[in-house]
């Protein structure tokens, strides 16, 4: 006679609760990489594919990847240099004083990152138009500036508009991050450190950075799989088309490029599969550093 499973019991009843990330996980997450691993090793055309072995990646070797490549990591060191220290101090900030308006600031400070990225960069391209009578030139033109073609400049030019949508869209988000860990300080630190006359630098370089090592790791690394992920805001600021010299090409964008435009897609496998492995590395990397360097403080 067959038995109906208990799903009450404590031996089954975890596994029912965890089944859908379980399952989510295998069908969304590691499918997906196995069939782009297997993918990359092969010339995929309709209705034909065919394995060819490490000739995608000996393919990689070519200036535009390697543009592509430099581009996100520039982006990911300036973003990780802007969108940690100035949401930490912004944090700060806020943590202290007139609780009512803290919380105005800080509902003001995260609205951007509830704009679409299609939104946000489609406003910023229109702001920044080559015409004399957009938004920045107009304003340019009071101070007596010409008007420039701001998105047809160089690579310094490129990142820096890059930078700034990536500021505005994220410093609110990070703060809410540090905010957090912010209140999971115990008052009785600072109340210490105000009896023994420490300043507030100090209480910020002794007390406040130490004990948010954790968060700063946490957004450390989801800024390092942004930086690399970055696409559409680069896509929407040249409204789809290659940007002069590729100075807002990027590996995501060359992967797009080469899988859905060209149709190599076992090409954008393997910049895929790549790309997975610099972020993979750099978290571990990241992640040992942390770790090494707090074992050395316990000494």
């Amino acid at each position: 006679m067959l038995h109906k499973p208990n799903y009450n019991s404590m031996r089954v009843a975890p596994y029912v609760f965890i089944l859908p990330f379980i399952l989510s996980f295998l069908i969304f997450y590691l499918y997906p990489i196995l069939s782009t691993f297997v993918m990359s090793f092969q010339q995929v055309y309709p209705g034909q594919v065919e394995f060819i072995g490490w000739t995608n990646y000996g393919k990689l070797n070519n200036p535009e990847f390697k543009v592509a490549l430099q581009n996100s990591a520039r982006y990911t060191v300036y973003t990780i240099a802007l969108l940690i220290p100035i949401p930490l101090l912004l944090a700060v900030l806020l943590n202290i004083g007139n609780r009512k308006l803290n919380s105005l600031y800080r509902s003001i400070l995260y609205v951007p990152s509830l704009v679409s990225i299609v939104v946000a960069g489609t406003i910023m391209r229109l702001l920044l138009a080559s015409s004399s009578k957009s938004i920045v030139n107009t304003i340019a033109a009071v101070f007596g500036a010409e008007p420039r073609q701001w998105l047809l400049g160089g690579p310094t030019q490129a990142m820096l508009l890059l930078l700034i949508l990536a500021l505005w869209r994220w410093v609110g988000v990070n703060i809410i991050y540090f905010l957090s860990g912010l209140q999971n300080i115990p008052e009785e630190l600072y109340e210490a450190a105000d009896i023994d006359g420490a300043s507030g630098l100090q209480k910020l370089w002794r007390i406040t950075i130490p004990l948010l090592k954790r968060t700063t790791i946490f957004v450390t690394t989801i800024s390092i799989f942004g930086g690399f992920a970055m696409f559409e805001e680069s896509f929407i600021l040249w409204a789809g088309k290659p940007s002069p010299n590729n100075v807002g090409l990027t590996i995501v964008g060359h992967l797009y490029n080469k899988g859905f435009q060209e149709g190599e897609m076992g090409m954008a496998s393997a910049i895929g599969i790549v790309l997975l492995i610099i972020v993979f590395t750099l978290s571990v990397s990241l992640l040992k550093i942390f770790s090494f360097f707090a074992e050395e403080g316990k000494r």
